[in-house]
């Protein structure tokens, strides 16, 4: 299993730098960032300011959308990055939700989703492309990279979607019996589109955090809530048969959500969140109970662990991390 970090642009950029150096040097692999550019700081430049900080880390965005990030404009910044750090970007990318919702717009459709996320990979990788009726092609980027594409979701149609044409699925859980049925999904949707199904990446994205088991649970109710959001939208888009009680059932009680205090530990936004729900969607309690569940997520099918590092701590959780539980799953796994 590879392990990957998010951060929220929330930090002062001395910070931030800082973080993701410890992270490198820690062992993880890939470097993330939120993309939401009203509540947070222009995830561009951290990006930039990350790759210059490091040497091997994968960078990318966890996730931007195609409304408020033209893809043109997108495909053309991962180019520069691309070259910037010698091919060490990926594209992380969904429908919108916090981006999005704060200028007052709903998340995009599928079908621009699917649009968007091919033509940004494609000039990004120095082909042509047409998009919106016009013939385009970056021809200054750099060849010979390419640009891994994620697909962040939990419907039915983006499963389809990350099975046809993506690279990876980015599933915003640490649940493994939620993960294992979404990535029977797509592996049938790869299996159809006749591509290797066992070749898409899974990644489990949540938070986690190491300390007793109270005092970590109130560090990650807010994720929940978060999550709660999309699984709003699956429920008022398809029949409830298709989707498990155990995704949809936690937001019947949920009153609505303020992104004003979008991903914050201690925000009211997650009262409606039970212990049981903060338990399965997140990593918590001592490094054994992280080590283990991480195992169960790795037989689930996950490839990589995204540590939303975002629950306070974050310097201590990725000393942790790296001293302790990094190297028992890596110890564990099959050679």
């Amino acid at each position: 299993m590879e392990f990957g970090f998010t951060l929220k642009p929330e930090h002062s950029l001395a910070r931030h730098v800082a973080i993701t150096r410890q992270a490198e040097a820690a062992g993880f692999d890939y470097g993330w960032i939120f993309d939401s550019h009203v509540l947070w700081r222009e995830a561009y430049v951290l990006l930039t300011l990350m790759a210059t900080a490091t040497e091997r880390l994968r960078l990318g965005t966890c996730v931007t959308n195609p409304a408020t990030r033209e893809p043109t404009v997108t495909a053309s910044g991962l180019a520069t990055l691309q070259e910037l750090t010698g091919g060490r970007m990926d594209l992380g990318i969904g429908r919108g939700d916090s981006a999005r919702r704060v200028l007052g717009k709903p998340p995009t459709s599928m079908a621009m989703l699917e649009e968007a996320a091919v033509v940004i990979r494609d000039l990004a990788e120095g082909r042509g492309a047409e998009y919106e009726g016009a013939w385009l092609e970056l021809t200054w980027a750099p060849r010979g990279f390419r640009l891994p594409l994620w697909i962040a979701g939990y419907g039915p149609k983006a499963m389809d979607l990350a099975g046809r044409v993506a690279d990876g699925i980015m599933l915003q859980f640490a649940d493994p019996d939620l993960i294992e049925w979404l990535v029977g999904q797509v592996r049938a949707s790869a299996r159809k589109a006749g591509r290797d199904p066992m070749a898409i990446r899974v990644m489990a994205a949540a938070p986690a955090h190491v300390a007793s088991i109270d005092v970590a649970r109130e560090r990650v109710r807010w994720f929940p809530a978060l999550v709660g959001n999309h699984v709003v939208d699956l429920v008022n888009r398809y029949p409830a048969s298709e989707l498990p009680e155990s995704l949809t059932g936690y937001i019947r009680e949920r009153q609505g959500y303020d992104y004003l205090h979008h991903a914050e530990v201690g925000s009211s936004n997650a009262a409606f969140v039970s212990d049981d729900i903060a338990d399965r969607f997140s990593i918590i309690g001592s490094v054994d109970d992280h080590v283990a569940k991480l195992q169960r997520l790795a037989k689930a099918g996950v490839d990589q662990f995204n540590l939303y590092l975002m629950n306070g701590d974050e310097e201590e959780q990725v000393e942790i991390y790296g001293r302790e539980v990094i190297p028992a799953l890596r110890a564990a796994a099959p050679r």
